[in-house]
């Protein structure tokens, strides 16, 4: 049973109306951060209409303001999805109705949110000022679904008031799925007619709108020509009309989502005299083609008037479910979910060349030369980090992550722009081969997930570059003999003085030991109580736990390699390693890891300022270790993998 059934079922129950308990009525729903002007009330569709309706049955026009404080990008969004009716009953599932016994006060919406389609649940009480909706409504009905969509929406993002920093693309992508991106129109008429065309017969809303440079979106911002600014048009078709004079003339049939058509003026209006031009059995044919709300524009006027075009590109899964999308071709997508941790994966853009190389690496392999779109998205809403990717060429085929010197020799083959948006996108032309594409924040450490889609209109892999554990060598290092000497003595006599009549101690004892022994406090935090219980449990693998003298100079042999290896990674500040050098430290040691087994790591040893003590990285060593031995003993033949049983997997996990 979904959440949605349980919540009906349990307010049939009970006899009453469903409130949100994770989005209030309350004002800081409306606003986190700025004063509201004034207090809100609010109240439920039926305090409002005596007939309150859900949706509309059938074709209806696109009747939405946005209220007194709604946001205009969003009703351009909304008019956008209107009219492409599949994507739209996805997104507002036309079964919920105010009427009879199935009322309980709760509705449902589906928004693609964190690079999954999710649902998301609302009371229907909304914020009123003066007996009126304050956000978006219908103007010429008593249907509630845009304001109650509009809410789910404030519900994802914390507030109402977060909406005020929402954009047309960000909008486009949450309500079908869709990757998207803006592309200035330019005009050089050749290219963009040849864009035009190849964006039409795929499966992509393909909308222009006229951006003003000081992006004014006063409602009564209009060019010369009627067409309004801050209005995405949606685009249906571009067509090659032949004139009276021998020539040809390039139409475009575009349609505003918010059914104002005979607003536009310009050339190929009803009325213009441009009309003349074409044979009259030809301007019946066109004229015959628009429905309500289209218009015809010619090419050259639709380069002057408009400065972008925003597209929504879909996957065959999105499109599946609009039907004039149906008879296009349709794109190839590959998707990866990851996650920017600190220490692990968070490496900062290229402007960080020592930890870089930690980011996710995605090897993308093209079958033939295409273009492609990438798109990348921020899982981070309320305190989005500025994000970008970078791409190289890989001429060899991988399946491990590239280490820091390729960056430092090679030159990157093409750049994203960096910026806080939620979604950053870049198109470009890529002969057939291999490619690295790394997503990163610009500053490292920063911590987020994220979603990288590629789209194409032909085959494509994509698939994340990752090291596999290994032992490269032994951490441990064995006490030469020539130590019996000189070099030892000091340590065998304090040794012997804490030492049982066996020669051994144990981790109490070898506590005592090191303390005495080690030269400095930056040494010395390796000898806490915890370290020295691992130590024995390392060193000593007869279970007795205690350590013999030829084991403990074992030891501070390995803690003499161990102490170097990680000097070589702190330079800036002695004594303290970074988090994101904890990779190469750990391999210069002897450890190869892959990101989820640093990922533990990193969650068990990092401090709260992003960085390890010697007795951290000490201690990772100790459990790699045993954790190592325990695996190559269970796997002789080294088959990559063990059987274990329930006892010995906790005498296991619990001696790692």
């Amino acid at each position: 049973m979904s959440e949605y059934e349980r919540i009906k079922k349990a307010c049939q129950k009970r006899g009453e109306l469903w409130e949100d308990p994770d989005f209030s009525a309350t004002q800081a729903s409306v606003f986190y951060h700025q004063t509201p002007p004034f207090q809100f009330t609010w109240k439920r569709p039926k305090d409002l209409s005596a007939r309150p309706g859900f949706v509309q049955d059938g074709p209806a026009p696109f009747d939405i303001s946005p209220g007194k404080m709604g946001d205009r990008w969003l009703v351009s969004c909304l008019g956008v999805l209107y009219l492409n009716k599949g994507l739209f009953y996805r997104v507002v599932p036309a079964d919920q109705s105010f009427a009879g016994e199935q009322y309980c006060g709760v509705f449902r919406f589906r928004l693609w949110w964190c690079g999954e389609w999710t649902e998301v649940l609302v009371d229907d009480r909304l914020p009123t000022v003066q007996g009126k909706l304050a956000f978006l409504q219908s103007q010429n009905s008593d249907h509630f679904w845009p304001g109650l969509l509009e809410k789910a929406y404030a519900k994802l993002h914390g507030s109402y008031e977060a909406l005020k920093y929402g954009s047309m693309l960000d909008g486009l992508a949450d309500l079908t799925g869709g990757i998207t991106e803006s592309i200035p129109i330019r005009q050089d008429a050749t290219s963009c007619s040849r864009l035009l065309h190849k964006l039409l017969d795929m499966t992509s809303i393909i909308t222009c709108a006229v951006q003003a440079p000081n992006q004014v979106r006063s409602q009564t911002e209009k060019l010369a020509n009627g067409i309004q600014l801050g209005i995405n048009y949606r685009i249906y078709g571009l067509e090659r009309i032949e004139t009276f004079n021998g020539g040809h003339v390039q139409l475009l049939k575009i349609r505003n989502p918010l059914g104002q058509a005979s607003e536009y003026t310009g050339s190929m209006y009803i009325d213009s005299p441009e009309l003349s031009e074409i044979h009259p059995s030809e301007l019946e044919r066109i004229q015959n083609k628009l429905q309500e709300g289209e218009f015809w524009m010619p090419f050259t006027h639709f380069l002057k008037t408009y400065t972008h075009l925003e597209v929504v590109h879909l996957d065959s899964d999105t499109s599946r479910d609009e039907p004039s999308l149906h008879n296009k071709s349709t794109w190839q997508m590959r998707l990866y979910q990851g996650h920017w941790q600190k220490g692990v994966t968070a490496g900062g853009c290229r402007n960080n060349p020592d930890t870089f190389h930690i980011n996710p690496q995605l090897h993308l392999l093209l079958s033939e030369m295409e273009e492609v779109v990438v798109s990348l998205n921020q899982h981070s809403i309320m305190e989005p980090k500025v994000i970008g990717f970078t791409s190289y060429s890989l001429p060899k085929s991988s399946s491990e992550t590239i280490g820091k010197g390729f960056f430092k020799k090679n030159k990157s083959l093409f750049n994203s722009q960096y910026t806080n948006s939620r979604q950053v996108s870049h198109r470009c032309q890529l002969e057939q081969g291999g490619y690295l594409i790394i997503p990163t924040t610009f500053e490292p450490g920063q911590e987020s997930g994220f979603t990288l889609r590629v789209y194409s209109s032909k085959p494509l892999k994509l698939k994340l570059l990752d090291t596999v554990p290994q032992l490269v060598k032994s951490a441990l290092v064995k006490a030469p003999p020539l130590l019996d000497g000189k070099s030892f003595s000091q340590y065998e006599a304090v040794f012997l003085q804490l030492a049982d009549e066996h020669r051994t101690v144990n981790s109490f004892e070898l506590q005592e030991l090191l303390d005495a022994c080690l030269p400095n406090d930056y040494i010395k935090s390796c000898a806490s109580i915890e370290v020295c219980r691992q130590i024995i449990l390392t060193f000593e693998t007869s279970g007795i736990g205690r350590l013999k003298f030829a084991d403990f100079k074992d030891l501070m042999c390995s803690l003499k390699f161990w102490q170097t290896a990680f000097k070589n990674h702190t330079k800036e500040k002695t004594g303290i390693l970074k988090a994101e050098r904890l990779r190469d430290s750990l391999l210069e040691v002897g450890f190869q890891l892959s990101s989820e087994v640093l990922s533990t790591l990193i969650l068990r040893y990092m401090r709260k300022d992003g960085t390890l003590r010697f007795g951290d990285f000490v201690s990772a060593i100790l459990h790699l270790t045993v954790s190592f031995n325990v695996f190559e003993s269970k796997d002789p033949l080294q088959n990559g993998n063990i059987k274990l049983s329930l006892a010995e997997w906790l005498k296991s996990s619990l001696t790692c």
